[in-house]
């Protein structure tokens, strides 16, 4: 746990405390009063940059996905394999976090996690969004914060880059590189208030419910944790079935890089394991060298199995019934904006991959801060899912390999 994260705990766990002790006083409306507009701030500040950054993300990862790929056949199946898992894993993590939640619902007393009256994004009828997957202004998209044509448009304009002059490509990929880069140094300076933004956050709450809140956020910890266990869980079944390898013999060789994934929670980290792990599953070295490498830098399918969930918990806690249609939309975006949290550090990557998820799907993400406080345990079986994940991708891609 990185000391930032202490912080922001720290600041959580200050902040309903405080919240809990004051009373219906004129101190403790004034604490309430005056904490409430400090943590919008703060939240609004963070808000503000997740459309440039998650476009432009989007934007140079689609870029640099066809670039590492390299036009090669193993780099290509593993594109090709990587959409199709990470669209799998988040349907079955709606599935699960939809099923756990109706047997086992938000708390009555979670209700008072909601930060304000904030209004949740406005979901047309199914034929309207259906038809709102093509921008008719992208600009327009971006500053209503609709995220579903925007991601559309950023994977089109991604993709086009890729297909123009290398120099022009290359002067274009600078720029959003640029704007991403800029966007960090933003963000980083907003993290760095977070234990603040997060205390006055949590003041409200606190106020509101009391001892209460630990148990609300502990049911939430738990519901994800468990759609990223079960998406771990479902690669003992794809890779000894996709990747033809016996289950004992998958088991033995992820368990490695799993123990060493569970002690630093880094997928970057558990590489030189995951590529140790490449010859008891079968897998060639030069194979190996192409596809985890590339799995690592793009492919985190409990991450985007655990963002679905998290929007899905937010709207059973705001009492929003979601469709079909917007549970599968969900599922895609959740897949596809998996890649804006390329190399990006945990709490970053938190809000700008959970963030559209959210607003595609008609969900208030004004709880995000009070759960990127807690992040840091779901964060562990993230991690564990993802190179879980990889190494059952790089069996498959693998046996597809001409001997």
């Amino acid at each position: 746990m990185t000391l930032r994260s202490i912080l922001i705990l720290a600041g959580l766990a200050l902040g309903l405390t405080v919240g809990a002790l004051l009373d219906t006083s004129a101190t403790g409306v004034a604490v309430v009063t005056v904490a409430r507009p400090i943590g919008t701030l703060w939240l609004n500040a963070l808000t503000m940059t997740v459309v440039p950054l998650v476009f432009s993300l989007l934007v140079t990862g689609v870029v640099a996905a066809g670039q590492e790929a390299g036009g090669s056949g193993i780099g290509v199946r593993a594109l090709i394999w990587f959409a199709i898992l990470l669209v799998a894993a988040c349907l079955l993590s709606v599935v699960v976090t939809t099923s756990l939640l109706d047997i086992w619902p938000v708390p009555a007393s979670a209700a008072a996690l909601r930060t304000g009256a904030e209004a949740a994004p406005a979901i047309g009828s199914t034929g309207d969004w259906l038809v709102g997957f093509i921008p008719t202004n992208p600009i327009k998209a971006a500053s209503d914060t609709a995220m579903t044509p925007l991601v559309v448009f950023a994977l089109l304009f991604g993709f086009a880059i890729s297909r123009i002059e290398p120099e022009l490509q290359r002067h274009l990929v600078m720029v959003f590189k640029g704007v991403v880069q800029a966007m960090l140094v933003i963000v980083q300076w907003i993290l760095w208030l977070a234990p603040i933004g997060v205390c006055a956050l949590a003041i409200s709450v606190g106020a509101k419910m009391g001892a209460g809140a630990a148990g609300a956020l502990g049911h939430y910890v738990i519901i994800i944790a468990v759609a990223c266990i079960v998406t771990a869980l479902a690669c003992y079944v794809a890779g000894p079935l996709l990747g033809r390898v016996s289950p004992l013999t998958f088991a033995r060789a992820v368990l490695p890089a799993q123990v060493v994934a569970l002690s630093t929670q880094s997928s970057l980290a558990s590489l030189p394991a995951m590529i140790d792990a490449a010859d008891p599953l079968g897998i060639r070295k030069e194979e190996a060298g192409v596809v985890l490498p590339l799995a690592v830098s793009i492919f985190r399918a409990a991450s985007a199995a655990a963002n679905v969930g998290v929007a899905i918990y937010l709207a059973h806690l705001h009492g929003i019934p979601l469709s079909p249609g917007v549970l599968l939309l969900g599922a895609c975006v959740a897949a596809v904006v998996s890649l804006a949290a390329v190399g990006l550090p945990a709490q970053v990557s938190f809000f700008a991959s959970i963030g559209p998820v959210c607003l595609a799907m008609g969900v208030p993400i004004g709880i995000l801060p009070l759960l990127l406080a807690v992040e840091t345990f779901p964060d562990i079986f993230r991690t564990v899912g993802n190179v879980t994940a990889d190494l059952t991708v790089a069996r498959i891609v693998a046996r597809r390999q001409p001997d």
